[in-house]
């Protein structure tokens, strides 16, 4: 820890670089500047041979701190990898948040009376306000839209998170509106005139470069391997940058061979040569670990696959400190399925919404279990309009039945800037800002952080590197989704590094059977717990319309597993944060 002039930072480190002599809270060569800082700065040695001031260590906290004396607020702008921190200037008697442009990593912020605090985790913040934290309800409606809260809200009352690319000055007399440094290319940016060809190949060296520069570290690095093309292509690109081929690579299993990967993670593990790891899940897992970890997100878990990836995280960490994964790739380059009906999404509308709605909920009332995408299909082209449609392919509830849930109550929630459709963008480019800058940073990169902490290991996705994120914005629609082909370009890049079959492979996902464990051995736990007059899901939800979703999927009649979750989530989310004690 360090106080400095009516200042305090706290730190607890896991260190990768310079694992010895870059310890934090750390204060620059003239006893001025001061930061806490999470993260990697990945191009830290290129910023180092440019600065002409005294390094006292060989890391790249200490870089960030010269960097700023030279720079100023511009200094965040050169900065490359995944980083939030606090730096305290006495310079100018300022405090700077910063967090990195993707959201990779998180941080927190509330204001206590006269006092501001920040964290990287929402539960160091509980601990030092006045009073017992409250649920945020305006936020309700937005955690049944995306399964999490969109920045910089959270479900606590008070507590913000800074959204990702931006920066927060704090001074004696305000506490600053956070501001953008950063922002992805507008439409208007858009190389219409690229070919596929040349696409690929640009995005071959960009995330080869990008790739290289995450391996660099002073602990060893290895890699989640589901079997897919992205992290496939990651170990095969890690391989190339002159990584060793006894690479540490780890999976898990559902033991459900209709949701698993494994046969296809060990072939590419036996083709690149890496030391391969797996770990099985099950519904006792569930069970076990989700109030633990519902704490450790200081969210509700938004997906099943939550505990999935802490306990591939645990795996990991007894060979490695640091992971390469493949987030980022579906968002940026349309890998979901959903990509290919980006189209018909937005046309859709010109059919009324007083028919299309009523139509399509009939149909899918009627339509069976076995065709659960073309059921999610028309709850999507349901919703009001084009941005509605476009989040419900991935929403629990639709806006009708989010209305009705509510009990009639607010069903607007916080929204964002880069809902409303960019001028110039066509409808995947609409689709994957949302992704990108929505589901990405406030669902799965939350994930990531929170799951991999809990057993002290980093996350690096290389497709993140701003280069390469800056690429795919750049680049047209129908490089991305080709000839109904999803994320065609990264398949294309991935050609001589791999074989066709495994790039051409159809996506499985990481998908959890939560489907047959609800009927199974988490049966008794979903009824328990929402059917309970005293749950909370009770007093802010309508419990009839509850009670439905429940005995419906109980019975086998319907296939309710998605808005199952979401709503247990919440309630195991409440109970531990708001009838439990409250500690870090």
């Amino acid at each position: 820890y360090l106080t400095r002039n009516g200042v305090a930072f706290g730190h607890r480190r896991l260190s990768i670089i310079d694992l010895e002599g870059s310890r934090q809270p750390m204060s620059g060569a003239d006893g001025l500047l001061h930061i806490t800082f999470n993260g990697e700065i990945l191009n830290y040695r290129e910023l180092r041979r440019s600065l002409r001031s005294p390094m006292r260590t060989a890391g790249d906290t200490e870089t960030i701190i010269a960097l700023h004396s030279a720079h100023g607020l511009s200094a965040v702008n050169r900065l490359e990898g995944q980083f939030a921190y606090g730096l305290f200037d006495e310079r100018v008697d300022e405090l700077l948040l910063v967090r990195d442009r993707l959201g990779i990593l998180p941080l927190y912020y509330a204001t206590t009376g006269s006092e501001l605090c920040f964290a990287s985790e929402v539960k160091a913040l509980l601990v030092l306000l006045a009073s017992d934290p409250r649920v945020d309800t305006a936020s309700l409606d937005a955690y049944l839209t995306r399964r999490s809260v969109p920045a910089p809200y959270t479900l606590f009352d008070g507590v913000r998170k800074l959204p990702a690319g931006h920066l927060l000055r704090v001074t004696r007399e305000r506490v600053h509106e956070p501001e953008p440094y950063w922002s992805l290319p507008a439409a208007s940016e858009v190389e219409r005139g690229l070919s596929p060809t040349d696409a690929a190949l640009r995005l071959r060296q960009a995330l080869q470069a990008s790739v290289t520069r995450n391996l660099v570290a002073d602990v060893p690095v290895g890699a989640y391997l589901s079997g897919g093309v992205d992290s496939s292509l990651l170990v095969a690109m890690a391989r190339k940058s002159g990584m060793s081929s006894g690479i540490e690579t780890f999976a898990a299993g559902f033991g459900v061979p209709k949701h698993d990967d494994l046969g296809a993670a060990r072939e590419v593990s036996a083709l690149l040569g890496t030391n391969h790891h797996e770990v099985l899940v099950t519904a006792r897992d569930f069970e076990e670990l989700w109030p633990r970890l519902s704490r450790q997100r200081d969210a509700p878990l938004s997906d099943a696959s939550d505990i999935a990836v802490y306990k591939l995280a645990l795996l990991a960490r007894q060979h490695v400190k640091a992971v390469l994964s493949g987030e980022g790739a579906d968002e940026l380059f349309g890998g979901y399925p959903k990509a290919r009906f980006a189209g018909l999404t937005e046309r859709i509308g010109i059919v009324p919404a007083s028919i299309r709605v009523n139509a399509l909920s009939w149909l899918e009332q009627v339509l069976p279990d076995r065709v659960s995408r073309a059921r999610i299909a028309v709850r999507a082209l349901s919703g009001s309009d084009s941005t509605d449609r476009m989040l419900t392919w991935f929403a629990p509830f639709t806006k009708h039945e989010r209305v009705q849930l509510l009990a009639g109550g607010q069903d607007c929630g916080p929204q964002h800037a880069y809902d409303a459709p960019e001028p110039g963008s066509d409808p995947l480019r609409h689709m994957l800002l949302l992704d990108t800058l929505g589901w990405l940073p406030d669902n799965l990169l939350e994930r990531n952080d929170r799951m991999s902490m809990a057993a002290s290991l980093e996350v690096r996705p290389p497709f993140l590197d701003r280069n390469v994120v800056e690429l795919a914005f750049t680049m047209p629609s129908a490089v991305k989704v080709r000839d109904g082909k999803t994320k065609w370009v990264v398949r294309e890049a991935a050609r001589g590094l791999l074989p066709d079959h495994i790039i051409d492979r159809r996506k499985i996902g990481f998908r959890v059977p939560l489907d047959e464990w609800f009927r199974g051995g988490l049966r008794e736990f979903a009824a328990d717990t929402l059917l309970d007059p005293a749950a909370f899901t009770s007093q802010v939800f309508d419990p009839r319309i509850v009670r439905r979703l429940v005995e419906g999927h109980l019975s086998g009649r319907r296939d309710e597993w998605i808005r199952l979750w979401t709503l247990l989530s919440l309630e195991v989310w409440h109970d531990v944060f708001f009838k439990q004690p409250r500690t870090v």
